[in-house]
């Protein structure tokens, strides 16, 4: 099988990525591939196969699977997205005894609060980035109050978790994930020290299961660094494709404000149709895999395209129409099959422990900008949009809007 090299479809693959996909999946559901920053892997394209193989046990999460550990779990420590059973079940049973439900519904007016001062501090100018103005600061407010991170050092995270996920140019996550690591450690020993408190990470610091079992150091570090990156920077992107792409398609953005009943399946269309994440963290595999009529050898990394996947004609009819009233539709003809299950909170026991919380700030942001702002537009005076590289999140730097 040829190796496609990605790399060479140059800024075109970065701006729109979906054609190259559909030409993948016309020869077939896994590819082996080239990213753009020379890395070789396989990159599994179709739905049925992507659902597959997200919840296949002969695709290992953990790195050993092929002799090697990866930056972050070297500086930070084993997190979810790293480890698998049992290991993996212990850490998440933990976790969720204390990021419930109830702790993410208990945020709503929180939120709607800081989405309220952060659009009556925009409003004035008429005009500006839509990310540096909602879509950045909400969701890092959110998640730094949820862990408990003061708010005088929220500036600074950005930097760090915007080069996490994705690295001007290779290797620039190493420095941030350092000072991301030593930062933790400070702010578990600060409090540990200050005693109970009502934020998530000092919750988890006193939580234990029935056994007595609970998180060592190391694991508390990781979950915060897995939460506070996972827990943000995926939420920005969903806001701002997610208005990007209503402002692209006029007449859906009418028919959701007209109709602010379609609210949760326009988020639902937003996450399949441009979904924040691109492609899953890598697999391994942990023998010989057979997928479509391609055999992944053993010890081979694997990407799942969680993007492509939601592009897949086979599942999605008109898979790049954006149809707000898509999910909704499938719902009154009774199509569940061919219109739900988008794959962009993942699927299988690596599903986005953070997906509710996601999906609330997402709710809460585009309906409270759209009713504040009736005349937001894209902006025509600007430039090409600056996309993040990489394959992993799917969002741009900035999005110049007027209101």
């Amino acid at each position: 099988m040829t190796v496609v090299d990605l790399g060479a479809y140059g800024p075109d693959f970065t701006a729109d990525p979906y054609p190259y996909f559909a030409k993948l999946r016309e020869s077939g559901p896994v590819h082996e591939v080239r990213t753009p920053h020379g890395e070789r892997l396989w990159l599994i394209v179709g739905h049925r196969e992507a659902r597959a193989a997200l919840a296949d046990p002969r695709f290992s999460k953990s790195p050993a699977t092929v002799g090697t550990t990866m930056l972050d779990e070297r500086v930070i420590g084993p997190n979810l997205l790293l480890v698998d059973p049992p290991d993996h079940t212990r850490l998440r049973k933990l976790v969720a005894r204390e990021f419930t439900a109830h702790r993410v519904a208990g945020l709503r007016e929180r939120i709607q609060s800081v989405t309220d001062e952060l659009i009556d501090a925009m409003l004035p100018a008429g005009h500006g980035d839509l990310v540096e103005s909602l879509s950045y600061p909400l969701p890092i407010t959110v998640i730094c109050e949820l862990l408990g991170v003061p708010a005088a050092d929220r500036a600074v995270f950005r930097a760090w978790s915007t080069e996490i996920v994705a690295p001007a140019e290779p290797g620039g996550e190493y420095m941030a994930v350092h000072e991301l690591g030593t930062y933790f450690d400070e702010l578990i020993e600060d409090k540990r020290c200050a005693g109970p408190s009502d934020d998530l990470l000092s919750a988890l610091l006193r939580t234990r299961a029935e056994d007595g079992d609970r998180l060592s150091a190391p694991e508390l570090r990781s979950m915060a660094y897995l939460l506070l990156i996972a827990g943000h920077e995926t939420t920005v992107n969903l806001i701002t494709n997610g208005i990007r792409a209503l402002l692209a398609h006029p007449g859906q953005l009418a028919a959701l404000r007209d109709d602010f009943g379609l609210l949760d399946g326009a988020v639902e269309e937003m996450l399949r149709y441009e979904g924040p994440v691109l492609n899953s963290t890598v697999r391994f595999t942990r023998e010989p895999v057979t997928v479509g009529d391609t055999v992944i050898p053993a010890w081979e990394a694997v990407l799942v395209g969680l993007g492509a996947a939601g592009r897949d004609p086979a599942r999605y009819p008109e898979p790049d129409r954006f149809d707000i009233r898509r999910t909704a539709t499938a719902t009154a003809t009774g199509a569940k099959g061919r219109n739900h299950g988008h794959l962009a909170f993942g699927h299988g026991i690596h599903h986005c422990l953070g997906a509710p919380l996601a999906r609330l700030e997402a709710r809460i942001a585009v309906r409270t900008l759209l009713e504040r702002c009736p005349a937001l537009t894209l902006d025509p005076d600007t430039g090409p949009l600056d996309w993040l590289p990489g394959m992993l999140i799917r969002g741009v730097r900035g999005l110049p809007v007027r209101w």
